[in-house]
């Protein structure tokens, strides 16, 4: 049984000859453990079905199942659990509240569950840890870079231990060097047994997806597998212009991850182990066209 089982959904707004169709009548499941990468120029809709599949937004006409049962049918409390405790939002904006430490920010979903100060500053702690920011735990947000923003922001995104990860333009606002981190970051999350959903302009991102889907005008024309490290033969074209990813691109997203989180999957390795681990990963290079 799929995890997203989205069938026939179409969202309107407006009404009459005034209306706009955001989706139009739209197909599409994701399995556990998938990374699926959501493609397509901007009104096309992605945006639009990651609020439906995020249970922001209610769809005009069509069924949404997540995880076996009927999203209409469910209140909105009901609604609001599921986004508490299964879902995990990473917004382009980061939306952190710039009054709060990044502790503070990342422990907040735990105290809309009730938990106590000190168990879930506890755990948000250990959360900022994994992504390599323990030493940033009383900054605020002012005193971050980009890229370390985001990773609190991916971190307040996994303190409820979610289901299905959301990342809307996750590395829309950063350089290159913190976009490889922050992806490098999602593949070790994805790794590690969590499905990812990634709305993303960028084609090169798609390479750390095994699916890409392409959208335009608020239909899915293209869904396809994909290999880790390739951009798929409908998404290529799209890089006509764009600058090419070699292996050695690669093995330097690998080290700015190793240098900047040493307590991820590859931080406490021996240093002969972590070249083999990231040669390893460096297989997963695209072909040239």
């Amino acid at each position: 049984m799929a995890l997203i089982d989205v069938k026939q959904v179409s969202k309107l707004y407006g009404f009459g000859d005034a209306a706009t169709i955001a989706l139009d009548e739209v197909d599409f499941s994701v399995d556990k453990g998938e990374f699926v990468a959501i493609m397509g120029p901007s009104g096309s809709g992605k945006s639009t079905l990651m609020n439906v599949v995020g249970l922001l937004d209610h769809p005009t006409h069509g069924e949404y199942m997540y995880n076996g049962r009927f999203a209409a049918k469910l209140r909105e409390n009901q609604r609001a659990k599921i986004r508490r405790d299964s879902i995990g939002f990473i917004f382009q904006s980061f939306n952190l509240l710039p009054r709060l430490t990044a502790i503070e920010n990342v422990a907040l979903p735990l105290a809309y569950k009730g938990v106590t100060p000190v168990r879930r500053l506890k755990r948000a702690g250990e959360i900022l840890e994994r992504v390599g920011l323990s030493d940033r735990e009383a900054y605020y947000p002012t005193q971050l870079s980009g890229g370390q923003i985001q990773r609190v922001a991916i971190a307040r995104a996994l303190i409820n231990d979610p289901s299905i990860l959301i990342a809307d333009e996750p590395t829309g606002n950063l350089d290159s060097l913190s976009s490889r981190v922050v992806m490098e970051l999602l593949s070790e999350i994805h790794g590690a047994g969590n499905t990812i959903l990634m709305v993303t302009h960028n084609p090169e991102l798609t390479r750390y997806a095994n699916r890409v889907v392409y959208m335009h005008d608020g239909m899915i024309v293209s869904d396809q597998p994909s290999k880790i490290g390739e951009v798929p033969s409908a998404i290529r074209r799209s890089l006509y212009f764009a600058p090419q990813t070699t292996e050695e691109d690669d093995l330097a997203g690998i080290s700015a991850l190793m240098q900047t989180i040493p307590g991820s999957l590859m931080g406490d390795m021996k240093p002969e182990k972590r070249v083999k681990k990231a040669k390893k990963a460096g297989k997963r290079k695209a072909k040239k066209s």
